[in-house]
């Protein structure tokens, strides 16, 4: 009975852990590497504070994408002057194509490492891989290879028990608030924050319940709210898991750093590649190599995430089909937009782009956007014209705004520390 369970639990896991594991992409890793070495385990706890509030606006979009049948950029389209609408696709566009050549660089720097050969061809080669599996893989085989893609986060526990871990201490970071009254701080504590609630997780998790009703062949639950208790209960338990499992993986991910570049004073990382070549004099091959390749499979989850999420606000914008589940001539656009990011991303590096400074216009871009989205779906999920008689109840509405004012206030300090 027991085995039954744990086999309808984990098919029940979908869009809730996809997101939450693309959150921890490349970038995010550079970030986390890069927090772990400056400050040890001293910022650890923020990513247990932010927890709360990342699973409840995920779950705020997911509950947008299942009630309505719509994603958050046809909602905006349908309810809000479109200005706003343009905006936030735009801004979503350009942070995206910046994060993909972050995180394609990484991919391929990684590769360059461990075999030799020309980085520009393995990041534009990792490109086109994705890109090639996006669009000529159906919906229900996409799904599973992101499942399986997420089991390369275990490479990041993995780095913690090869190393020397003081556990008293790290857990002490997780538990304890530590603040420093520095601008290095604050600005470490915004970056944790800006890496670990992104907006595209928010436009992608949406779409794919969307996905998800069409592949059950399920009406949205506004047309067929008899299923929303079953059906809201599955989203809840799908998003604490992928949130938890997400946030845990980064915690792990700072205490390598810390652990390992930290207390040998490595004080600077600037890539997710760079930590990993870090590692290797100080925790040996083993680590090296399970946080390299860590690299290229998050990467190769995230890559998709990023890109699809940009496909879905586009097409939905211009009101065009936008389903994995679309043959490539049924959504050109959809596809075309997929297909255009990806490689767009992808030859920032050969172009010159620097992708640490591109990661920092991305996070600002992110900043520009999170609170407004964060505030607009809140007014979606609150809309009884959008959700029917599904509007998010008053306990989820405290908590979603409080996830939008954490998110305003840590975007006012990282303009703050700009200056």
């Amino acid at each position: 009975m027991a085995k039954k369970q744990r086999k309808s639990f984990l098919a029940s896991l979908g869009p809730g852990l996809i997101t939450g594991a693309a959150d921890d992409d490349p970038s995010g890793i550079g970030t986390y590497s890069q927090v772990g070495a400056e400050f040890g385990y001293g910022l650890s706890w923020t990513l247990l504070f932010c927890l709360p509030f990342m699973i409840v606006i995920q779950d705020v979009a997911a509950q947008i994408g299942s009630v309505t049948g719509r994603g958050i950029s046809a909602n905006l389209r349908r309810h809000y002057p479109r200005p706003m609408l343009w905006m936030a696709v735009l801004l979503l566009l350009l942070a995206n194509v910046i994060n993909l050549g972050a995180d394609l660089s990484a991919m391929g720097a990684v590769m360059q490492m461990l075999v030799g050969g020309e980085m520009v061809a393995y990041t534009l080669g990792f490109g086109l891989v994705c890109v090639l599996l996006e669009i000529f893989l159906n919906y229900r085989q996409y799904a599973s290879v992101l499942k399986f893609t997420t089991l390369s986060l275990f490479a990041y526990v993995a780095v913690v028990f090869a190393v020397h871990l003081p556990w008293g201490q790290a857990l002490r970071g997780v538990f304890i608030p530590h603040v420093e009254w520095t601008s290095a701080f604050a600005t470490g504590f915004v970056a944790i924050l800006g890496t670990t609630i992104s907006p595209y997780l928010f436009f992608w998790q949406a779409a794919q319940e969307i996905e998800e009703e069409k592949r059950h062949h399920h009406k949205p639950l506004y047309v067929a709210p008899k299923r929303a208790g079953p059906e809201m209960a599955r989203i809840r338990r799908d998003t604490l898991t992928g949130m938890v499992f997400s946030n845990v993986v980064s915690i792990f991910i700072v205490f390598a750093a810390a652990a390992t570049l930290n207390v040998h004073g490595i004080k600077t990382i600037e890539t997710a590649a760079e930590a990993a070549q870090a590692l290797r004099p100080v925790a040996g091959q083993f680590a090296f190599l399970l946080f390299a390749l860590g690299i290229i499979g998050t990467g190769l989850l995230a890559v998709p995430v990023l890109a699809g999420s940009v496909a879905y606000a586009v097409a939905e914008m211009f009101g065009r089909p936008a389903s994995l589940d679309s043959k490539p001539l049924q959504a050109r656009l959809f596809y075309g937009a997929i297909a255009a990011t990806t490689l767009s991303g992808a030859l920032l590096e050969s172009v010159g782009m620097n992708p640490v400074r591109a990661l920092y216009w991305s996070a600002v871009i992110n900043g520009v956007l999170a609170a407004p989205l964060m505030t607009l779906m809140m007014l979606i999920v609150r809309n009884p014209r959008a959700m029917g008689q599904l509007t998010l109840g008053r306990r989820g509405a405290i908590l979603g705004w409080a996830a939008t004012a954490v998110m305003a206030i840590a975007t006012i300090l990282f303009f703050a520390s700009l200056f």
